[in-house]
């Protein structure tokens, strides 16, 4: 059984599975799937055509998640665009905005009142922070860390694998400090890390780590006068 109250709006064709728990004064887009175990807290908006509470599938060259909580919970005051697709095992903060067509992968935090933009991926393992800004288009890879109030411009691109697969490696995405800057189009490595309050420039390449309130652009990303 899930738990409706009479306060929510759903809208076409929502389909709601068993064990779903849904809050006070909750709007549920058309053709909407919730899937089992999803909680939603009061006042939360969500689009239509979106995918809630995925279960994570995988083939044999594909890692398991050794440890993840079974459910998808998104508290309250959230709004989803329309066509968003979140696995089971994430937790979405309290006010957070996910627009149109993102994806967030499972065991993933969003910190409250974080925005992840248009068409933006999440992959799995990855924590962000609160008041955090992922723009359009941007692809934060698995494993990565984000810390509070950290911007991420459109189409900035992350890596996790330093060898892309051709041998065993311990995945690990960016670690971005509080308060920094990406800009649009850069590429960040895997593993390394950009410091506090620092801003990286429009399309460069970060190979290596950036320290603590600086300006760094270009390929590779190197120290500039600000």
């Amino acid at each position: 059984m899930s738990n409706i109250p009479n306060s929510a709006q759903l809208g076409n064709n929502v389909v709601i599975e068993e064990d779903v728990i849904i809050g006070e004064h909750v709007v549920i887009g058309h053709n909407t799937i919730l899937l089992k175990g999803t909680q939603i807290g009061d006042h939360v908006t969500v689009g239509s055509n979106c995918v809630l509470g995925i279960q994570p599938s995988i083939n044999q060259r594909m890692r398991k998640i050794a440890k993840m909580d079974k459910q998808l919970t998104i508290e309250s005051g959230a709004r989803i665009g329309h066509v968003v697709s979140i696995y089971s095992g994430t937790q979405i903060g309290r006010n957070v905005f996910i627009g149109d067509h993102a994806s967030i992968r499972e065991n993933v935090s969003v910190g409250e009142e974080s925005v992840v933009g248009r068409a933006a991926i999440v992959e799995l393992n990855t924590s962000i922070g609160k008041s955090c800004t992922i723009q359009t288009l941007a692809y934060v890879t698995g494993d990565t860390t984000l810390e509070d109030h950290v911007f991420i411009g459109p189409c900035v691109s992350m890596s996790n694998d330093k060898y892309m697969g051709a041998q065993d490696y311990s995945l690990k995405g960016p670690h971005i400090k509080k308060g920094a800057k990406i800009g649009n189009n850069a590429s960040l490595l895997p593993g390394i890390t950009v410091g506090s309050n620092t801003i990286i420039g429009a399309g460069a390449v970060v190979t290596k780590d950036a320290e603590d309130n600086i300006v760094a652009a270009g390929v590779p990303a190197k120290k500039i006068n600000s």
